[in-house]
């Protein structure tokens, strides 16, 4: 059986690093969930409003259509996801038996830091509240791990891989060290 790494937490936890490092340690297929996204949610965040389950949902089909793509054509994989609630996480795992979640944690200030140092990103510091109230922890009964990132993200991706231990088996042979794939050419 195949494995998909849902790494999830709120904006700024550290998602796309640890998901970057675990593709580069694993070799598996990649996506970067906000890519996802309808342009329609990346333009309400942007303009500092935050997403609701009407905005959620479709996205979030989105992403479990991914994980079944990559469990069909037998591949390992490892996605990012926000992955905020029970609700969207149950979504994500019905009919995905492959799916495990690596909920990313950090303290609010450390979070709000890095949020206020990125560049670029649609998603603004005024929304990080919104999304801590929103969060939902990952419960005992699901499949999955936390891990606190305050650590660099190789040696977070490190602690995840040893974390996850037995429910997953990793290439014999480390990738070469090469850039994740684009989304467009793991999928």
């Amino acid at each position: 059986m195949t494995v998909t790494l849902v790494v999830m937490g709120v904006s700024g936890v550290g998602k796309s690093s640890v998901a970057a490092e675990l593709v580069r340690r694993t070799g598996w297929a990649f996506v970067e969930g906000d890519d996802l996204h309808p342009a329609s949610n990346r333009a309400k965040m942007a303009s500092g409003i935050p997403l609701d389950d009407d905005d959620r949902w479709p996205w979030l089909r989105r992403v479990a259509a991914w994980i079944g793509e990559q469990e069909a054509a037998g591949r390992d994989a490892v996605v990012t996801c926000s992955a905020l609630k029970r609700s969207y996480r149950d979504l994500l795992c019905d009919g995905h038996p492959s799916a495990r979640f690596v909920h990313l944690l950090a303290p609010p200030e450390l979070i709000s830091a890095r949020i206020t140092a990125r560049r670029n990103h649609y998603m603004p510091p005024s929304l990080l509240e919104s999304q801590l109230a929103t969060l939902e922890p990952l419960q005992p009964d699901e499949p999955g791990i936390e891990v606190e990132t305050t650590g660099d993200p190789a040696a977070v991706a490190e602690r995840v891989l040893e974390l996850l231990g037995d429910d997953i088996v990793l290439p014999a042979d480390p990738p070469s060290g090469d850039e994740p794939d684009h989304p467009a050419s793991s999928s």
